[in-house]
């Protein structure tokens, strides 16, 4: 019961680490990595402080773990069939007027949800597998 009850805590941490990089990253609101470092580069802004590219440097590295980790768990096939049931679960709540589609901020949102669940599915998939059929997935090292 402990084993269980802490997997599904890592869950919901990776899930939480996820949401956390997908916002932090980019988000509709104005307050992320995008809007307080890249943009001011983009409007002619002169200076980058150590700051900026620290963050930067710490968001990236997030990507290529959750990315790399997804890319071995689930494989391009399962990341698609993870999106298509995301991009499902996004149109059953539009169509049931739970969410709104026109609203752009809002889109986003659900949008970075979504990718947010995808890497988190991603990095979680190999401990759910090993739950539900026993067996452990292994990298094959040369």
């Amino acid at each position: 019961m402990a084993a269980e009850n802490s997997s599904s805590t890592s869950i919901l941490l990776r899930l939480v680490a996820a949401f956390v990089l997908v916002f932090a990253t980019w988000n509709a609101e104005g307050w992320s990595y995008y809007q307080w470092a890249i943009e001011p580069l983009l409007h002619g802004a002169r200076t980058f402080s150590p700051l900026k590219f620290l963050a930067g440097t710490v968001l990236l590295a997030g990507w290529v773990v959750f990315l790399q980790a997804t890319r071995r768990s689930i494989g391009l096939l399962g990341t698609a069939l993870v999106a298509a049931i995301a991009g499902g679960v996004i149109w059953l709540l539009i169509s049931s007027g739970l969410v709104t589609a026109n609203s752009g901020r809002g889109m986003a949102r659900v949008i970075l949800i979504a990718i947010s669940i995808i890497l988190a599915v991603g990095m979680s998939w190999s401990h759910v597998s090993r739950r539900m059929s026993g067996q452990a997935d292994i990298d094959v090292v040369d």
